[in-house]
């Protein structure tokens, strides 16, 4: 029955060798939810949103070298945020997160300030019975980002200059201009 014992023994090792912890290869990953990189805030103090995930559990996360507090939950998918003090019309945040291994993952996040309203102007407007046709164009100094007309967003390709045409019904057409900010201009048009 000895020669049985090495075996069990080789067996035995081989089965906990497949237990063991394998090593913390894996740097955390950083995904920003809102506002996105580059994006374009209304005010100088957007308050950004995000998360760090990893797979043996984030233990701290910095925005420029400050640490900042993690919320309540899983250390695995750390969420965070913290608001952002923009100087001038542009900013850039520098968020590290790190694990409990050492390992350390940077991302970048520029913003910028845009507080100018796009602007509208009519260039053509028509009745028929109770149809109405209208064509205009949208101005923003940064980028028109949306042409709603009664209600209805018109299909458009974002831009600083955007012409639209619309028909709709009514007496008069209520016309909304959102830049990629969120500042929006509205005005009615009618005869």
């Amino acid at each position: 029955m000895r020669p049985a014992a090495p075996l069990c023994a080789l067996l035995l090792v081989g089965l906990l060798s497949g237990c063991s912890r394998t090593k913390d290869t894996f740097a955390p990953r950083i995904v920003i939810s809102s506002p996105s990189d580059g994006g374009v805030s209304q005010t100088r103090h957007p308050l950004v949103k995000g998360y760090a995930l990893d797979d043996v559990g984030v233990t701290r996360i910095t925005v420029d070298g400050k640490t900042i507090p993690l919320q309540p939950g899983s250390r695995k998918i750390a969420n965070f945020q913290f608001q952002a003090q923009i100087a001038g019309s542009a900013g850039e945040y520098v968020i590290h997160a790190f694990d409990a291994a050492g390992h350390d993952s940077k991302q970048t996040l520029n913003l910028s300030v845009d507080s100018v309203k796009p602007q509208i102007s009519i260039k053509n407007f028509q009745r028929a019975g109770k149809t109405i046709r209208i064509s205009g164009l949208a101005t923003d100094n940064v980028s028109v980002a949306q042409v709603i007309v009664d209600g209805n967003r018109l299909n458009i390709n974002p831009g600083k200059r955007v012409e639209f045409y619309a028909e709709t019904t009514g007496v008069y057409a209520d016309i909304l201009v959102v830049d990629a900010a969120g500042n929006q201009t509205a005005t009615r048009a009618q005869q």
